[in-house]
């Protein structure tokens, strides 16, 4: 049987630092995947609310959602660390490529030594905040 539990404000055990359960339920991340850029298919390594990954050419990816924003005002954010299969790489940035839709986000991985040009890394992160649908 289902139960269900309704609260305004959260405390930790002694009765002190509360948080409004609003700021919890609209601050925590709604999507969040990590996955091998540089492995046929972006192998996704770990994830929550995501139902699969692109692989759309070199440094350039998708992450499609599960469950849907409510619509393309959302925040994306990510990064890139990690080698290639022949050497290790300095820095790198994700940069979003077309705009969201609310199923889903397409961004690239750069470069920012030498090319400066789209680069598969080895480990690629994101993280989505904003409303689900």
């Amino acid at each position: 049987m289902a139960s269900e539990l309704r609260v305004n404000t959260l405390k930790d055990a002694s009765g002190n630092n509360s948080v409004a359960l609003s700021t919890v339920a609209e601050g925590s991340a709604k999507v969040v995947c990590t996955f091998d850029g540089s492995a046929s298919g972006a192998t996704v390594r770990t994830s929550f609310n995501v139902s699969s990954t692109d692989d759309d050419a070199t440094g350039q990816y998708g992450v499609n959602f599960t469950s849907a924003m409510s619509g393309t005002e959302f925040t994306p954010t990510g990064s890139n660390i990690g080698d290639s299969a022949t050497s290790l790489r300095a820095g790198g940035l994700v940069a979003g490529l077309n705009a969201n839709t609310s199923s889903s986000i397409n961004f690239a991985t750069v470069e920012t030594e030498g090319s400066f040009g789209y680069a598969d890394w080895t480990h690629v992160n994101t993280v989505v905040h904003g409303d689900l649908a």
